[in-house]
């Protein structure tokens, strides 16, 4: 029969020895692998006389149980040594300046919201928001819309209930509704947002970015709103002449109301906004239907306004030649590192929106 202490004093003057991490597994297995020393022991309990089986199962024990710490105390100090010397090669200096960086671009639509915010606001506009799960009431019958409309249609409209109660917001438009609501005239805002529709294709996409813009006031009439609509286009396309019409077209929501077309010509395969003998669609608007004041408690007798509502999606496309509507959505770095701008670019009217 084997010696057990003349194993244990054997192994454990292995094992103080300066080791490495293989070195230690093999002690391992020479002493507990499936014929290893001590595994061989435990296969021999059945063949020791009865009256020397129990002594002989606990001295085993005991040296096993001895020997196992060690190799696992041993092992674990050799884990944390390689850890500490990873960590040593791999410092950090976090006071030293970097040496190389990929810096993140701005997205084209939050670069054309921020312009588009940054030159309403030199007028006196206040930005406005609201949620993009809308009831049916703000989104449509607030707004002056028939219950026969098609715009409330399943086709335009994604409905969340069953009792077409809920809504993803067809348009901003019913931020006017809940900012009229909390306050009481005058209003001037603007309301950029994420808007929802049925529709997808190279100039369409079922989410789409609006702003709407509302000035309600004593006296105000279609002229403000002209002058409100030129300073604009001409800021946001950094021309200095704008040729620009007014078509009559219908909305629930407004009366009259309009389709503004701008002027443009192409030079070099590129559309150049301002003047030409081409005309181009860009917004809607008109006077605020007196219903609609009403349905927000504003005296249509005491106070006019008027709203608009611009496609941002659009008015980027236009402006930094963007020719496909869906390539705003699909999460290519490539797309986004060609067309996005610097994060400190921030727009700012006096030095330029662009430049």
């Amino acid at each position: 029969m084997v010696n057990l202490k003349k194993i244990k004093d054997e192994f454990l003057l292995k094992l103080n020895e300066k080791l490495n991490l293989s070195e230690i597994n093999l002690i391992k297995t020479e002493l507990f692998g499936k014929n290893g020393l001590v595994s061989s022991e435990f296969k021999k309990i059945g063949t020791i006389p009865e009256q020397e089986r129990k002594k002989f199962a606990s001295d085993l024990n005991i040296v096993k149980d001895e020997l196992q710490e060690l190799i696992n105390s041993k092992i674990n100090e050799i884990e944390i040594s390689e850890i500490n010397e990873k960590l040593k090669k791999e410092k950090i200096d976090v006071t030293l300046p970097e040496r190389s960086f990929v810096q993140g671009k701005i997205h084209p639509v939050s670069q054309t919201i921020d312009e588009i915010s940054s030159i309403f606001s030199e007028i006196g506009f206040n930005v406005e928001e609201g949620p993009d799960v809308e009831n049916e009431y703000n989104n449509f019958t607030a707004l002056n819309t028939p219950d026969n409309h098609p715009a409330r249609d399943m086709h335009d409209t994604f409905y969340l209930d069953k009792n077409k109660e809920k809504l993803l917001r067809t348009h901003t438009s019913p931020v006017q509704i809940r900012t009229m609501k909390k306050d009481k005239p005058p209003f001037k805002i603007i309301a950029p947002g994420r808007t929802y529709r049925s529709d997808s294709d190279q100039t369409h996409s079922p989410m789409f970015h609006q702003v709407e813009g509302l000035h309600i006031d004593k006296d105000i009439n279609m002229s403000h709103l002209k002058g409100c609509l030129n300073y604009f286009i001409k800021e946001f396309f950094e021309v200095d002449k704008i040729k620009m019409r007014f078509r009559p077209s219908h909305f629930p929501f407004t009366e009259p109301s309009a389709e503004v077309d701008i002027g443009y010509e192409i030079k070099d395969g590129k559309i150049v906004i301002g003047e030409g003998d081409k005309w181009l669609e860009i917004l809607g608007c008109g006077m605020v239907h007196p219903n609609v004041l009403k349905n927000v408690k504003v005296n249509p007798e005491k106070y006019q306004g008027y709203a608009f509502g611009i496609g941002i999606d659009r008015l980027a496309m236009l402006k930094y030649g963007i020719n496909d509507l869906r390539s705003f959505f699909e999460c290519d770095y490539r797309w986004l590192n060609h067309f996005g701008f610097d994060p400190l670019d921030v727009p700012t009217n006096y030095r330029g929106l662009s430049r």
